[in-house]
């Protein structure tokens, strides 16, 4: 099992994203360097669209959505954690 985080992107992402990007990312290496962040990217068209990332814990992913400036400074509009359950794996 791991836990999908997918972002609604805020209506004025592009404008408000480059601001807290840094600390964003510092957060994203964090977590993947700890082995709790798996992926994470946008989709086509992340205005639209919005983002994603993979988790290998429900705790980690609820950690990583409450303190991501994404999340806190309002780049993104909302947010949703799914249990997915892998069936290929390396």
């Amino acid at each position: 099992m791991k836990y999908v985080v997918l972002y609604t992107s805020a209506p004025d992402v592009a404008a408000k994203a480059p601001a807290h990007f840094p600390a964003h990312r510092q957060r994203l290496d964090a977590f993947h360097a700890r082995g709790d962040l798996l992926m994470v990217g946008t989709f086509g068209d992340p205005q639209a669209q919005g983002s994603m990332a993979v988790f290998r814990t429900r705790e980690s992913a609820e950690e990583f959505v409450a303190g991501d400036p994404f999340v806190v400074h309002g780049v993104v509009a909302g947010y949703e954690i799914r249990d997915w359950h892998e069936i290929l794996t390396p």
